[in-house]
């Protein structure tokens, strides 16, 4: 990206943040939705990237059964940016009641155990607002990664807007972030990770909708190094304003095995929940990107 797009991008988020905030509710889920629609009939490489991996966790579905997917894919991935550009004015009260997620005592009586806790989550529907419930509605900080950014001022922009809203972030790369999770667990504390795409190139092997990928270990070493509890997390949303989620049960550390091995067994775990999650709201996991390793040459297909 030159300068100039880097310049450019940095001020359209800008924008988004200064504006959107801005506007009256319905008229921001308007703006939303027809962003969305314009976006999905112009059939870029974000849309077509998207509607293919949706072709792998829907693997029976018509070509219209995945442009009707793709459609609704795009409608809530702008749902989660207009929310996002508008989190910083909501309420405290509107953030508590924004988020109704089942089977939250896995995580309330984890944090409650001062065993530490690692919340791990795919790319679906809103989960800065999760985040942002957890600090307002628990009263719980935490502690997550950010990938870098270009330009560096957005990056600065999205650690800002974070930070805002309770987070503690640490850059992903440098290096340095593991100890400090690490050190955050072993203090009883709390570890958010969106966790279903490698951004290393060193990641797990796992098995996903039954094809190969590579999610990253961070999760499963955490957990290992420091004993605390590793807890999935899956995000949709429904016809409601209230982002809907799920916290699932567990996954344990394997009695047996070297560290490697270990790492396998929870990678996959996660995985598997992930899966289950993604399967049942399909349209709220928005990945737009390569993510499976037949589709990692750029020779195949959009990027």
């Amino acid at each position: 990206m030159s300068s100039a797009q880097e310049r450019l991008t940095d001020a359209l988020y800008g924008l988004g943040w200064g504006a959107v905030k801005k506007l009256p509710e319905p008229a921001a889920v308007r703006l939303g939705r027809t962003v969305a629609d314009l976006a999905w009939k112009r059939r870029g490489k974000g849309v077509q990237r998207l509607e293919s991996n949706y072709a792998r966790v829907v693997p029976d579905a018509s070509p219209e059964r995945l442009a009707e997917l793709s459609r609704a894919g795009m409608r809530s991935y702008l749902r989660y940016w207009m929310e996002s550009f508008r989190l910083p004015a909501w309420s405290a009260e509107r953030i508590r009641t924004g988020f109704d997620p089942k089977d939250v005592h896995h995580l309330t009586d984890g944090i409650a155990s001062d065993r530490g806790v690692i919340l791990a989550l795919p790319h679906m529907a809103n989960w800065d607002l999760a985040g942002a419930w957890v600090t307002t509605k628990l009263e719980t900080p935490f502690t997550t990664v950010a990938e870098r950014l270009k330009p560096e001022t957005l990056y600065d922009r999205f650690v800002a807007y974070r930070e805002g809203l309770g987070m503690e972030v640490l850059p992903h790369s440098g290096g340095t972030a593991f100890g400090t999770l690490a050190r955050r667990l072993r203090d009883g504390g709390l570890v958010c990770l969106v966790a279903e795409r490698d951004l290393s190139a060193s990641g797990v092997e796992v098995k996903f909708f039954g094809e190969p990928t590579r999610m990253p270990a961070g999760p499963a070493l955490l957990a290992q190094q420091t004993g605390a509890l590793l807890l999935p997390v899956t995000l949709w949303y429904d016809d409601s304003p209230v982002m809907k989620g799920r916290v699932h049960p567990p996954v344990e550390v394997p009695e047996s095995g070297d560290r490697a091995e270990k790492t396998s067994v929870i990678t996959q775990a996660l995985a598997d929940a992930f899966a289950t999650g993604i399967a049942d709201h399909p349209e709220d996991w928005h990945m737009l990107q390569r993510l499976w390793l037949a589709d990692l040459d750029p020779s195949k297909g959009p990027s």
